[in-house]
């Protein structure tokens, strides 16, 4: 019994020698990785404001800062690592990563594929931050792209998460890709309306719509011949926004009417004719004195 304990009380020593010795190894790498939470914080700042001056695009200054946080604690990691454990050496450190990433990279495919994704949206940019987008059954602003998901604003003012991978593989219609674009309003006129002049005023009153652009001019078509009324298109041009291409739409909307309305130029309600039959008197369309007429002769 004597020699057990004395055995254990062996063991217990030499781990609290060795954890004595292991102690500053443990405390530097400690203070290292606390260090590098400020080297950080220091590395970012400086990062921020060089691309701020040497590039342009929101979306590289994004991606530099993104990249220069994950050097950073990675670097600081690695030195923490060595310090923590002085008999791991570099070519252990590359070999464990090396199989640890073929782990985890199974384990984490998804993330891995977004981070990439997101990377891959950041360098060749088919939106901007700030941008309008149609992304899937989502439109709103661009707020931001994280290593993991894009940030979407909708119009209702909702907050929508959307993986990268699937903003990178599906189709986006970026609403606001360029300063201006067009908007087609349809107008219907009654069959009495002459043409030219519904035309000629249409065009006219639509140009004085403020916010609509004087170039490209806008264009009025006749496009169909409808049940009740005979169709127009009004195309015009206006700034891309959304919140101030309804506010032209509303304004165009509004004047068209006006101007419909003084001309006395009818915008039709849709129009059915019914037509009413005695069915006492008719019978698989045949009225019932024929028939018995027809029987009488026969």
């Amino acid at each position: 019994m004597a020699e057990i304990l004395n055995t254990i009380v062996k063991v217990l020593l030499e781990l609290l020698g060795q954890s004595v010795k292991a102690l500053p190894s443990l405390l530097s790498a400690l203070v290292v990785l606390f260090l590098t939470k400020y080297a950080v914080k220091l590395v970012l700042k400086v990062t921020e404001e060089t691309g701020k001056r040497a590039i342009k695009s929101t979306s590289l200054q994004l991606l530099l800062t993104k990249v220069s946080r994950i050097g950073v604690w990675t670097v600081g990691i690695l030195f923490a690592c060595v310090l923590a454990f002085p008999g791991f050496e570099l070519g252990d450190i590359v070999a464990t990563l090396g199989i640890g990433s073929v782990a985890i990279g199974f384990a984490f495919q998804d993330i891995f594929k977004n981070f990439l994704a997101g990377i891959i949206l950041l360098v060749e940019e088919p939106f901007r931050i700030g941008d309008e987008v149609v992304i899937g059954d989502y439109n709103g602003k661009v707020e931001g792209i994280s290593i993991r998901t894009t940030k979407i604003r909708t119009y209702n003012g909702e907050k929508v998460l959307l993986p990268n991978s699937t903003v990178f593989t599906d189709a986006v219609k970026v609403v606001t890709a360029y300063a201006h674009r067009r908007t087609d309003l349809g107008v219907g006129v009654d069959y009495n309306t002459s043409l030219p002049e519904a035309k000629e005023l249409l065009l006219r009153t639509i140009r004085q719509v403020e916010g609509v652009m004087a170039e490209p001019d806008p264009e009025i078509d006749v496009v169909n011949f409808g049940d009740s009324s005979i169709d127009f298109i009004v195309r015009y041009w206006c700034d891309s926004q959304q919140k101030q291409s309804r506010k032209v739409q509303t304004k165009a909307m509004i004047a068209l009417k006006k101007a419909l309305d003084g001309a006395n130029i009818s915008i039709p309600y849709p129009i059915r004719t019914l037509y009413y039959y005695d069915q006492d008197k008719y019978n698989d369309y045949f009225p019932v004195e024929a028939k018995q007429s027809n029987l009488l002769d026969a």
